[in-house]
């Protein structure tokens, strides 16, 4: 079924794969974070300064007009009224106080800065000087000519709005820097999911493209980016990849079809060759492999039917497994040197006869090459009973498969190492072919531990009805 770029874009990425999603939203946040904290930082030094500074120019405009009254007036005429700004003022002479608000009466001199007339100073004084401990003043001092009575004018207002402002600015920061930080997380999480989208549904499809259908292709997105480009890019691969594996298959199956003629004309001469010729053991030999090289060229062939998708389950009916078995242990039991026991219960399955004969057969054979004297058989009805199919296993008391290997061995030419060193280890093709007519039949096939030969055990369950997806 293809994925339609809607698809695409409406679906969601699974809970299990956000590692990249989650990288991209922290580093987001991260530097989001960085650039918020500077921002506030500068943003509440600002504002400070700038408070700040509004205070002074405040100060500097009410000593500028005290100043001016001064002049026009005197001291002896000077009237300082009050400030709707909070200023407050001093005229002083020297250390003498020659006028000043009522809020300042009876207070000294607030500073002992003299700059010229006409030239203005500033500083800071504590509150505690004009009565009002724990806060700090913005101090103005403009000199002014002495003829005027006084040589300065000096005016102080509060910071605290200035202090206040910028503890706003503070508080409001500390709380909507977090809040922003959310929103942004909560933004990029959303906008990488949805950019990583079709990345994981190409991801998600490419997963479920085996090697047994090579047909299917990723959806294609209808954007012109980097991720339509690996669309494209990956379906070019998987028609590559899907005309090299035809192709390797048509190979094996033509090989295999044109080795059975020569393969039979061999056969033919050298039993011709040993009726009517004189007696050769070199006749049994070649008979021998003649045999050996049909049985490879057959098994290549049944393999390379699997992968064209005609290996389906022929003629259908009840299978007694167990009868199966027996069968196998009277053939094996007339072998010298082998002891074949068995603990066989009725197993019914439901497929082909003829290839649950060869799994059992190929599965009895491979445990034969690899024992040292000894077999055992066994069978079952599954847990649910009769309905639910069987099972039958192979145990032998050779070495075993080691766990790394329990699954490598059903590839197709592998065999283990002590295998290889025997003259009849087998082609490795057996245990290929017993797994794909038992996954054929909606089946499982394993090794797993011994249960009572201290060798290999492989177990092969088979369901009452397979489904019809199993018919592959």
């Amino acid at each position: 079924m293809q994925t339609t770029p809607a698809e695409v874009m409406e679906g969601d990425l699974p809970s299990g794969r956000v590692g990249m999603r989650a990288r991209a939203t922290a580093a987001a946040v991260a530097v989001v974070a960085v650039a918020l904290a500077l921002a506030a930082a500068v943003l509440v030094v600002l504002v400070g300064r700038t408070v700040q500074d509004t205070v002074t120019a405040s100060a500097s405009t009410r000593v500028q007009e005290v100043a001016a009254d001064l002049r026009l007036n005197g001291s002896g005429g000077l009237q300082i009224s009050g400030s709707e700004d909070g200023a407050m003022v001093q005229v002083l002479r020297g250390d003498t106080v020659v006028a000043a608000s009522t809020d300042l009466a009876g207070v000294p001199a607030l500073t002992g800065l003299t700059p010229g007339p006409g030239h203005q100073e500033s500083g800071q004084v504590d509150g505690a000087v004009v009565g009002e401990p724990g806060d700090t003043f913005r101090l103005v001092v403009l000199g002014v000519p002495s003829s005027s009575g006084a040589d300065r004018v000096v005016a102080v207002q509060s910071l605290a709005v200035a202090e206040n402002a910028q503890a706003l600015v503070a508080r409001l920061a500390a709380v909507g820097v977090p809040v922003l930080l959310v929103v942004v997380a909560l933004a990029t999480w959303w906008s990488v999911g949805r950019a990583l989208r079709p990345v994981e549904v190409i991801r998600a499809r490419t997963a479920r493209i085996g090697a047994a259908d090579l047909s299917a292709r990723v959806p294609q997105p209808r954007t012109r980016d980097e991720i339509a480009a690996l669309a494209t890019t990956m379906n070019a691969m998987l028609a590559r990849l899907e005309t090299s594996v035809a192709q390797q298959r048509a190979f094996v199956s033509d090989a295999g079809h044109e080795l059975r003629s020569p393969i039979a004309t061999i056969r033919t001469q050298t039993e011709v060759a040993r009726r009517v010729g004189p007696p050769d053991p070199m006749h049994d030999l070649v008979l021998g492999e003649v045999a050996r090289l049909e049985r490879l060229v057959s098994d290549m062939l049944t393999l390379a039917s699997a992968d064209e998708g005609h290996h389906r389950v022929g003629r259908r009916q009840d299978v007694d497994l167990d009868d199966l078995l027996a069968a196998e242990r009277s053939r094996l039991r007339a072998q010298p040197g082998l002891v074949v026991t068995g603990d066989l219960a009725a197993a019914r399955a439901w497929g082909d006869p003829a290839a649950l004969a060869r799994v059992v057969r190929n599965a009895v054979d491979n445990a034969v090459r690899h024992s040292r004297g000894r077999l055992h058989l066994t069978s079952g009805p599954a847990a649910g009973g009769a309905a639910g199919g069987a099972w039958l296993a192979v145990e032998d008391d050779g070495p075993g498969v080691a766990a790394a290997d329990r699954e490598r061995v059903f590839g197709r030419f592998v065999r283990l190492d002590e295998a290889r060193a025997r003259g009849d280890g087998g082609s490795g093709l057996g245990l290929a072919i017993v797994r794909e007519v038992v996954l054929a039949h909606g089946g499982h096939v394993e090794f797993t531990d011994p249960d009572v030969l201290p060798g290999a055990r492989l177990l092969v369950r088979l369901p009452a009805q397979p489904p019809e997806a199993s018919n592959r």
